[in-house]
């Protein structure tokens, strides 16, 4: 007995709710920004899209039935991605931990705060520690749990940091806190 749309979505959340209860999940460290936009893409998937594959599965139904439908396995497809992803940013803002606010004055290099190190050629580079969910190294946002991000954690300027890439251990000399 093959089970009706609506029904296998409610299922489907309930495995995922019940699933998230059993297994812990790790806090997920983000800065306010990053929280705000991980909203707006949760309301956009809610309210946009997921109306809108649901409309397309509807259409394709209607037209071609179920069986050898290319349009109706494609709408499928995205109905999944956009279940999951949902899901996914549900569980990330509800283990949000707001990051950033007390680090203007901090004397060590803290999650939130921006850094500027000089690297082994004297060369200046500027990251701002963040959570994995918000990291983008092009845009000198290294997650806590990276290495170099792992050996800066709590260090002060002027203090000299190795960090073990796939290139070698690279020396780093922290220059500034902000």
């Amino acid at each position: 007995m093959a089970l009706a749309e609506g029904s296998r979505t409610r299922l489907a959340s309930q495995f995922f709710a019940l699933w998230r209860g059993v297994v812990p999940e790790k806090a997920i460290y983000l800065t306010e920004e990053g929280l705000a936009g991980l909203y707006a893409e949760l309301e956009g998937l809610r309210t946009v899209r997921r109306p809108g594959v649901a409309g397309r599965i509807q259409k394709s139904k209607e037209i071609g039935g179920t069986v050898d439908n290319a349009e109706y396995d494609d709408s499928k497809n995205e109905q999944s991605f956009v279940e999951g992803r949902i899901l996914t940013l549900e569980g990330i803002t509800s283990n949000a931990i707001i990051i950033g606010g007390d680090t203007a004055h901090s004397d060590k290099v803290q999650l939130g705060g921006h850094v500027t190190l000089l690297n082994q050629d004297g060369d200046e580079e500027g990251y701002t520690i963040v959570g994995s969910a918000e990291s983008d190294p092009v845009q000198g946002r290294i997650s806590n749990e990276s290495p170099v991000g792992k050996a800066l954690l709590n260090k002060k300027v002027g203090e000299d940091v190795q960090v073990k890439t796939p290139a070698g251990t690279v020396t780093l000399t922290i220059s500034s806190i902000s």
